[in-house]
């Protein structure tokens, strides 16, 4: 573990939503997300879509989906490992538009997405607030997926235990 950066909380409109950070095997992407959180840059924007029994995403202060930039500047590459795999709810992986393509959108799993391994890398997983995740999950959507009723990231707090 990279000293002092292993859980974000993501103070939502609906509940807390905590997350580990698997920055043995995704280092650059816990970094990025982990200095993103520190620096206020989630903070009051939107989980912009959500689509039922599959994701929650979010990470975009433009609200948009097209959105959003890295520590790294615009995109950083992808830290893909086959250790890790889209199992099953509170995965936490790095939203993308295509290889090497990561900004500061992520997205939570809501249920196994086998067909995301190999493409999307994960750099953490919901430790607190599955209740949280699930609820959002139920939320309803228009036809964009985006919730009618908007769920906001109010603030997010790195925490070093």
């Amino acid at each position: 573990r990279v000293r002092g950066m292993p859980f974000v909380t993501l103070e939502t409109s609906i509940g807390n939503i905590t997350i580990e950070l698997y920055d043995k095997h995704a280092p650059r992407t816990c970094k990025n997300f982990y200095e993103l959180a520190k620096r206020g840059y989630y903070n009051d924007t939107l989980f912009h879509r959500i689509i039922k029994g599959f994701i929650l995403q979010a990470g975009d202060p433009t609200g948009t989906g097209r959105g959003g930039e890295s520590i790294y500047g615009k995109y950083f590459e992808d830290e893909i490992t086959r250790d890790l795999k889209h199992t099953g709810a509170g995965i936490v992986s790095m939203a993308n538009s295509g290889p090497n393509t990561n900004n500061s959108q992520f997205f939570i799993t809501c249920g196994p997405a086998p067909w995301l391994d190999g493409k999307h890398t994960i750099f953490g997983r919901v430790s607190a607030g599955m209740k949280v995740v699930q609820r959002m999950n139920l939320v309803q959507t228009d036809a964009g997926d985006r919730p009618l009723h908007a769920i906001k990231i109010l603030k997010a707090i790195v925490s070093d235990d």
